[in-house]
């Protein structure tokens, strides 16, 4: 499967946390082209400041491995990860995060700072802008509805 497969799950999953009054963030782990782990923003309804999309993937991942160490994984979002999100990407040892749309607010892999380029013991590898379109797309409708409420 193709980078644009897995960031269509992402996707659907951001549309699952957009019908449910969450910021619509979708995110999965893959690895050996299969996907061990899903989430998605559910912050309001869990009422945790934690229960971002990738930690919720991150934690299923693990659970699906037995493991904490998730390396030759691929994290697909469609948000680009905050400081807490790629802190736990980099202490997972994800390889791979690929994710659709920069985040000027709250990014922390390029959008207002770059965690991945200090001297952390672990240095994942980023794709961005895969189906960023679709990714803007679904967060421009979201907010627009909310400020229509």
């Amino acid at each position: 499967m193709a980078h644009r497969d897995f960031m269509a799950r992402a996707l659907e999953l951001a549309q699952i946390a957009a019908d449910m009054g969450e910021v619509p963030v979708g995110a999965v782990v893959v690895k050996d082209n299969r996907i061990i782990g899903e989430g998605y923003n559910r912050r309001e309804t869990d009422r945790s400041a934690t229960a971002h999309a990738e930690i919720l993937a991150i934690e299923e991942a693990c659970r699906t491995l037995g493991t904490w160490r998730l390396e030759n994984c691929t994290l697909y979002v469609t948000l680009e990860p905050c400081a807490m999100c790629t802190g736990a990407i980099i202490n997972s040892r994800i390889k791979l995060v690929v994710y659709s749309a920069e985040d000027y607010k709250a990014g922390a892999m390029g959008g207002i700072c770059n965690l991945t380029q200090l001297p952390f013991n672990h240095k994942p590898e980023v794709i961005i802008g895969v189906m960023e379109d679709e990714a803007r797309g679904i967060l421009k409708d979201f907010f627009r509805n909310l400020r229509e409420k």
